[in-house]
C-alpha cells in the first residue's frame, strides 16, 4: 500500500523591499557601522541594489520601524544607524505575550528567580548617583512621605528595580528584568474593590524593603542584598494576589511608553566612575577603530511579481523626557 505524499511546505516569498532591507542589514554588518554612522544615499543604494527609489524608501522605512535606523529628509538626509530603542523592543515582546496565557503567578515566579541575582550583581557597580536615585524613588513610593496617587506610587516601586537593573553589567539579565518590570508597569491592574488600606500597606512594605536593600548595598553586602530581595519578591507576590491583581489583556501602544518614562542611569566622568566602582570604567569600542571603509559588493535583488506591501506605520513621536531630578538616568553600557 502506497503511503500518501506529504504536502510540500509553503515557502514565503519575500517582497523586493524586504529583500533590500535584508541586504542593508548585511551592509551594516559588513561595514561594521555603529550608531551615528550614516548609510549610503538613496541614489547609491538604488544603484547598488538595482531597484527603484520607491523600493529603497520602503526598505528604509521597514528598518526604521524595527528601530535600526532613523530617516531624515532634505539634501543631506537619508538613513542613520541607531541603537535599537529599549522601548520598541519591549513593546514587541509585550505584544507577543498578548497572545500567550501569562498569569500573575508566571510573572512573579520568574521575578523571584531573577531579581535577587540582578540586585546582587548590581551592588559592586552602584555609584553615589545611583544611591541618590534609589532613595528618591523610595521617597516617591512611600505612602507615608509621598502625596502622589496610588498608581504613581506603584509605578515608582517598579522604577526602583529599573535603577538596580541599569547598574547590573549583564545585558541579558538586565533586559529580561526590565521586560518584566515594564509588564508590571503597563499590564497589571487591581480589582476596583481593593481597599485603599491594602494599597497603602503594600506601599509601606515595599518602601521598607527598598530601604533595607539600599542600606545593604551601601555596605557592599551582595549576599544580604540577594536575601532581602528574595524576601521582598515573596512578599510582593503574596500581596499582589491578595489584592486580586491580574494581567490586563491588551496590546501595548506607542503612547503607553510616553506616559511612563523609566529612570535612566546618570553618566559619570571616567575618573570618578573608576574611583567609585573599581573595574567598571567604560570600555572603548574596538569596532570604531577597526571600521572598514571598503564598499560592500554589489548585489542585485531579484524582481518579484507581487505588489509592494502597504507602507509601514508612521514613526512614533519622540519619548517624553523624564522629569526626575539628578536621578535622571542613562542606561548603562554593558
Amino acid at each position: 500500500m502506497a503511503t500518501p505524499k506529504s504536502a510540500p511546505l509553503a515557502i514565503r516569498q519575500l517582497k523586493r523591499p524586504d529583500l533590500v532591507a535584508q541586504e542593508i542589514k548585511r551592509l551594516i554588518t559588513e561595514k561594521n557601522l555603529s550608531p551615528g554612522d550614516r548609510l549610503p544615499r538613496e541614489s547609491e543604494l538604488q544603484a547598488q541594489f538595482q531597484v527603484s527609489k520607491g523600493t529603497i524608501r520602503e526598505a528604509l522605512k521597514s528598518l526604521e520601524v524595527q528601530g535600526l535606523i532613523t530617516i531624515s529628509t532634505g539634501p543631506s538626509g537619508g538613513g542613520m544607524v541607531v541603537e535599537v530603542p529599549l522601548d520598541r523592543t519591549l513593546q514587541f515582546m509585550q505584544n507577543y505575550l498578548f497572545f500567550q496565557e501569562v498569569t500573575i503567578d508566571d510573572i512573579y515566579t520568574v521575578r523571584q528567580m531573577l531579581e535577587p541575582e540582578l540586585a546582587a550583581g548590581a551592588v559592586p557597580h552602584l555609584t553615589e548617583a545611583d544611591f541618590e536615585a534609589l532613595e528618591h524613588s523610595i521617597a516617591c513610593c512611600d505612602p507615608t512621605q509621598s502625596s502622589d496617587d496610588l498608581v504613581s506610587q506603584r509605578r515608582e516601586d517598579v522604577n526602583f528595580h529599573d535603577i538596580l537593573a541599569a547598574a547590573n553589567p549583564n545585558p541579558f539579565l538586565r533586559f529580561t528584568c526590565e521586560l518584566i518590570n515594564e509588564m508590571i508597569r503597563q499590564l497589571i491592574v487591581f480589582a476596583n474593590r481593593t481597599p485603599q488600606a491594602e494599597h497603602r500597606r503594600f506601599g509601606e512594605a515595599n518602601a521598607q524593603f527598598h530601604r533595607s536593600i539600599v542600606q545593604a548595598a551601601r555596605e557592599r553586602d551582595a549576599a544580604k542584598v540577594r536575601a532581602l530581595m528574595q524576601e521582598h519578591m515573596r512578599d510582593a507576590a503574596s500581596s499582589v494576589k491578595r489584592m486580586k491583581g491580574r494581567i490586563q489583556g491588551r496590546l501595548i501602544l506607542d503612547a503607553d511608553s510616553l506616559r511612563s518614562p523609566r529612570p535612566r542611569r546618570a553618566v559619570q566622568p571616567v575618573e570618578k566612575a573608576a574611583a567609585t566602582a573599581p573595574g567598571t570604567a567604560s570600555k572603548t569600542t574596538a569596532r570604531a577603530s577597526a571600521r572598514t571603509t571598503a564598499k560592500a559588493p554589489v548585489k542585485t535583488i531579484p524582481k518579484a511579481s507581487a505588489k509592494t506591501a502597504a507602507k509601514a506605520p508612521a514613526k512614533s513621536p519622540a519619548k517624553a523626557t523624564s522629569a526626575r531630578p539628578a536621578a535622571a538616568r542613562k542606561r548603562a553600557a554593558s
